[in-house]
């Protein structure tokens, strides 16, 4: 989803000190558009302003609405979020990924309740999802602007852009064999595979490798490790040889 297109919707929150913190996790996930129905007195004190430290834009920007409806009017997707678990709720994370298909281009309405009891059934029914923030059963209950945050976090989260891919593809199934034949030689060399049954403990460190995906420099590396040990396995054994 992107960031953009987000409207946090704000429904008669209980105290300005809240409603200034919350603006400050928006600022933090960049989120910028506020809405807020019913709101409280005191927004401008500058105890409170104090508690929006760098997001002041959010709060002199929010926009005021009389009703829930009225705030996400021209929404085409409206979420909304609710500590009491329900059929079909959506975690933070799936509302991230899936929300920008369902909004499918125009705004999304992310809308939260008072403080003390959340969003009311009505309020809820004008929502077309859920979405829940699960937490330890000791203390489900969240404060509004971390109840912010999370949510602004996965969204912010999602819309960053996928990591390049490596420069340097993994090592091909022929070299991972060409080092595991070294290998072979060598730990058999210095008695660390079973003579009678070496392909055992071969095959955990195929599947190890295969795991890691090395590079054909790391292969290289492997592989003149490898030799080293057969060279020291046979100097070993030549030296027993003549002492004997």
């Amino acid at each position: 989803m992107d960031p953009g297109r987000v409207d946090v919707v704000l429904v008669s929150p209980q105290r300005a000190g809240n409603v200034a913190a919350a603006c400050r996790a928006l600022k933090n996930m960049g989120l910028g558009r506020l809405v807020l129905v019913d709101a409280p007195a005191g927004l401008h004190r500058p105890e409170v302003r104090g508690l929006a430290h760098g997001a002041w834009d959010v709060l002199d920007s929010a926009r005021t609405a009389t009703s829930l409806a009225e705030a996400v009017g021209l929404s085409t997707l409206v979420v909304g979020t609710s500590g009491r678990p329900a059929q079909g709720d959506w975690t933070p994370r799936r509302l991230a990924l899936e929300a920008g298909a369902r909004a499918a281009g125009g705004r999304m309405a992310l809308v939260f309740g008072p403080e003390s009891r959340g969003l009311r059934n009505e309020d809820l029914a004008l929502c077309h999802v859920r979405v829940r923030i699960p937490a330890h059963q000791a203390q489900p209950s969240l404060n509004l602007s971390q109840a912010v945050l999370i949510l602004g976090y996965e969204i912010f989260l999602a819309a960053q852009p996928s990591p390049p891919l490596p420069q340097t593809p993994p090592a091909a199934a022929g070299e991972l064999e060409d080092l595991l034949a070294a290998a072979r030689a060598g730990l058999l060399g210095i008695g660390y595979l079973d003579p009678l049954n070496p392909e055992a403990i071969l095959a955990e460190l195929r599947r190890l490798l295969a795991r890691a995906g090395p590079t054909p420099r790391e292969l290289a590396l492997l592989r003149g490790l490898a030799r080293q040990v057969l060279w020291a396995a046979n100097a070993i054994a030549q030296a027993r040889r003549g002492s004997g």
